[in-house]
């Protein structure tokens, strides 16, 4: 039980992570100077958006999920089963970032969630 409530903490804050760090970085724009003086001006602009700041603070949440579910299961598990996250990812871009996702990476998509159920049903 304590697995699977970590592996939500790590699909769910790393993935909302993920998407309020590219919502942030929609707002900011492309690099397209990358002279140090302009990727610092970049780095400025970036951090003044406060998605960046959620994004941040949600990705290290499921960071310390991770070392905690490390601690407890085989890396051999727990790299895997947290591949949800591409799963939440692409739903996460559909609702919130309003992406439209081609049939082809929906199959990929179903493709890792019965991977992750393979490797779910054989820990232990």
């Amino acid at each position: 039980m304590l697995e699977f409530l970590f592996l939500f903490v790590i699909v769910a804050a790393g993935t909302g992570g993920e998407l309020c760090v590219s919502r942030a970085m929609k707002v900011v724009g492309e690099v397209h100077d990358f002279r140090p003086a302009a990727l610092f001006q970049f780095v400025l602009r970036a951090i003044r958006v406060g998605w960046m700041w959620i994004g941040i603070a949600m990705m290290t949440l499921a960071f310390f999920a991770l070392l905690a579910m490390l601690s407890i299961e085989n890396v051999s598990f727990v790299v895997p089963v947290t591949a949800l996250s591409y799963a939440a990812g692409a739903f996460g871009a559909m609702l919130f970032l309003h992406e439209r996702i081609s049939r082809q990476r929906w199959i990929g998509v179903l493709i890792v969630c019965i991977g992750v159920t393979l490797v779910w049903l054989s820990r232990h």
